[in-house]
């Protein structure tokens, strides 16, 4: 079974900086896509960046690239988010996620098969 446990949420000035972490449990998560998501309160689940196991090359949304970095250790056992520059806009809970993909392109949902239950992150004005 993989279970992914999120950590590191908090509240935050405007232009401060967060580390989240997800620690990753599961025989196969070194051959996995992982991702962070986030959700903030009535809209959608949308895409922040994400590693696939073929590709060293990361992925981000348009709306974090240059500020948000993602990274995992070379066992694929943990998955981390530094935020820079945080914006009242980057208010969400964030979630990590890990799968296969399975055909869909690593900026949609579908393509994880495991998530965490997420972390709030709050960002004052």
């Amino acid at each position: 079974q993989v279970q992914l446990v999120e950590s590191g949420g908090g509240s935050v000035q405007a232009g401060g900086s967060l580390k989240l972490s997800c620690a990753a449990s599961g025989r196969t998560l070194s051959n996995y896509a992982m991702a962070w998501f986030r959700q903030a309160p009535g809209k959608e689940r949308e895409f922040v960046a994400a590693l696939t196991w073929i590709s060293t090359t990361p992925h981000y949304a348009d709306s974090v690239k240059g500020r948000f970095t993602i990274s995992r250790d070379n066992a694929g056992n943990i998955l981390y988010l530094q935020m820079n520059s945080l914006k009242p806009e980057d208010t969400a809970v964030y979630y990590c996620a890990a799968g296969g993909q399975g055909g869909f392109t690593i900026v949609d949902r579908m393509a994880y098969d495991f998530w965490g239950v997420g972390t709030q992150v709050t960002v004052s004005s």
